[in-house]
């Protein structure tokens, strides 16, 4: 089968085209000034389309003679100030493909969005895949911009094409790999002192992009999936991170208090140092919360042994190529 990747030189599309190269053939739809760094290895074993996905040419060209589209590509960021270009790139650049694939032939398509984008309500922490979008004041602007991004892929559903969407939580990836989901491990090495009181739910790089292609393989369509580990207390989370790098963990926990003050004076300048997540007042309530993601639906399809924790952060951080 002839699969097209897009945003196959991002740090999730370069795992997920080393495990569709085992039985696919790969072609990749980047941008022209996209990095090559995390796919130097394989890039001559996958064909490459440039262009972007709010182009719909470039789509079309890229498209031709292709069996199934994995739309990876989108913009991560949880702050305010990017809320139109999330919609741009996530949710119109969604609809763009979704309309080129109606009209140039694929059939398939396996959308990577995000728990985010199943949307969150303080009065509910179990959300599983029919967990229902509300809106509420937790929802981040990259949240909406995925969700809305989904109803694109299901109004393609309807229109005749096959579709899997996955919503991987936190992705556990190298730490040298330098991407948004590695900030993470920041919070660590930055030596901060206090610990949000909520959960964190992550899976191992390796083993969401292994459990989606082989779910995608087995031929599930018109499905939604929850791709997730676990949901560990942050406390818990940094004691591991600093148990395999040596740093101090957190150890105190950041009350409402302390919490107001630093949404308070985020804005005129960084609190507690340099803070390495986006602090604004959604994700700061949302990391004093606890929610669960459901994986069973999952584990139905494709029972998994994943990778222990200690084995994902100690793989994260040796630097051996």
């Amino acid at each position: 089968m002839k699969v097209l990747v897009t945003g196959a030189t991002g740090l999730l599309g370069s795992y997920l085209i080393r495990e569709l190269l085992v039985n696919h053939e790969v072609h990749g739809f980047r941008r022209k000034e996209s990095s090559n760094r995390l796919v130097q290895d394989i890039e001559g074993k996958v064909t490459w389309h440039e262009g972007e996905i709010t182009d719909y040419q470039s789509l079309q060209d890229a498209t031709v003679g292709i069996d199934a589209v994995w739309h990876v590509a989108g913009l991560v960021s949880f702050k305010n100030r990017d809320q139109e270009k999330l919609l741009t790139v996530n949710t119109e650049g969604t609809a763009n493909l979704v309309n080129v694939m109606l009209e140039n032939g694929p059939k398939k398509l396996v959308f990577i969005s995000s728990v985010a984008a199943l949307g969150k309500d303080p009065d509910t922490q179990l959300i599983d895949e029919e967990y229902k979008w509300v809106t509420s004041e937790l929802n981040t602007p990259y949240a909406i911009s995925k969700h809305l991004a989904e109803l694109e892929v299901w109004r393609g559903a309807q229109e005749g094409l096959e579709v899997l969407v996955f919503n991987p939580s936190v992705l556990l990836a190298r730490h040298k790999d330098d991407r948004s989901s590695t900030m993470v491990y920041d919070y660590v090495f930055k030596g901060i002192s206090y610990f949000p009181q909520g959960s964190i739910n992550y899976i191992d790089i390796r083993d969401a992009a292994e459990i989606m292609v082989k779910i995608a393989e087995v031929g599930t369509w018109n499905n939604r999936f929850i791709i997730n580990k676990e949901s560990l207390p942050y406390k818990k989370f940094f004691e591991e991170i600093a148990k395999v790098t040596g740093k101090k963990a957190p150890h105190k926990p950041l009350t409402k208090g302390l919490l107001a003050a630093a949404l308070f004076f985020s804005r005129i300048t960084n609190f507690f140092g340099t803070f390495p997540v986006s602090l604004n007042k959604q994700s700061a309530l949302l990391s004093q919360m606890n929610f669960t993601f459901d994986n069973r639906k999952s584990g139905r399809v494709l029972p998994y042994e994943y990778t222990p924790l200690a084995e994902t952060l100690k793989w994260a951080f040796d630097n051996k190529d």
